[in-house]
């Protein structure tokens, strides 16, 4: 008896990087309708995820998006995600969800969840090599490496040196330490200080600014602050008080006015691009220069 059910086509893919780590997942979904072929894409991400799990996901993702059951010929380069369904899965769901030595079936919520997908289609599955040449393998596996979720901080960015700023302060008015690391290539430039009586927003700046003229001059540099203070000022606020005089819009004088116009100095020497760490992972050399400058109090 022919099949009377919808043929679709399906390639799934994931990727994670590192494993584990952010990770994307990708499936192509095509079937005829009225004669014409038509296409559907979809993809996702997870910032804390591991590559299996991306490989589960993709299939599972593209099975719902089916409204109605299908013929499937779904098509992985997971072995893991194959052999699971064809060989293991059942006896999984007969042990209670445990594996042949008694442990628990790693990934069981999204097992379960493929498992009740599989329900509603005939799925054959196709196994194939990745990296091989086939087309929509490649392509499934370009949309999900595309997902897997980076960092907007330029950190591997090679053609420029790079300032990582941390300070400590005890209290509102001191004492306090700073410190800032400064990387250049395979060179690297650790600086401190340490100030009696300041505030957390001085020892931020004095932080960028020792960090700023370690740097080489004419150089691109990406400081990388977690102080908003600096990151706002040095980006948005520097070039109105320069027009007032060093006064704010209200006509206060400018606080540690000195400090600003250091940082000015250095930076006209240098191409500089500032990175608010507010959101962001603190990079390891953020933390050391955080370390050091518990150290420098």
């Amino acid at each position: 008896m022919e099949n009377s059910l919808p043929e679709v086509i399906i390639y799934t893919d994931g990727a994670c990087d590192p494993n584990p780590g952010p990770g994307g997942w990708a499936a192509v979904l095509r079937f005829e309708a009225h004669a014409a072929a038509h296409e559907k894409a979809l993809t996702g991400a997870e910032p804390r995820t591991t590559n299996n799990r991306m490989e589960l996901q993709a299939v599972i993702a593209a099975l719902n998006a089916l409204k109605k059951p299908c013929h499937v010929m779904l098509h992985t380069d997971s072995q893991y995600v194959q052999k699971g369904v064809t060989q293991y899965l059942a006896r999984w769901k007969v042990k209670g969800w445990q594996t042949a030595d008694k442990k628990a079936v790693a990934n069981q919520d999204l097992w379960q969840a493929l498992d009740e997908a599989l329900q509603r289609h005939q799925i054959e599955w196709v196994w194939v090599k990745g990296h091989a040449g086939d087309p929509l393998n490649e392509r499934v596996d370009q949309l999900a490496v595309s997902m897997i979720p980076r960092s907007a901080l330029p950190l591997d960015d090679a053609h420029a040196a790079h300032v990582f700023t941390g300070v400590s302060c005890r209290g509102q008015t001191g004492p306090g330490g700073w410190a800032a690391i400064m990387r250049n290539g395979e060179t690297t430039l650790e600086v401190s200080g340490r100030e009696d009586h300041t505030s957390a927003n001085r020892l931020h700046l004095l932080a960028a600014q020792k960090g700023l003229e370690a740097a080489p001059p004419k150089s691109i540099v990406h400081v990388y602050t977690p102080s908003d203070y600096v990151a706002q000022g040095a980006t948005q606020w520097v070039k109105n008080w320069m027009a007032q005089g060093w006064h704010t819009k209200d006509g206060q004088p400018v606080k540690h006015r000195e400090v600003w116009q250091a940082i000015v100095a250095a930076s006209r020497e240098r191409n500089v691009m500032w990175h608010s760490l507010k959101e962001e992972i603190r990079p390891a050399e953020s933390q050391r220069a955080e370390a050091l400058a518990r150290e420098a109090i």
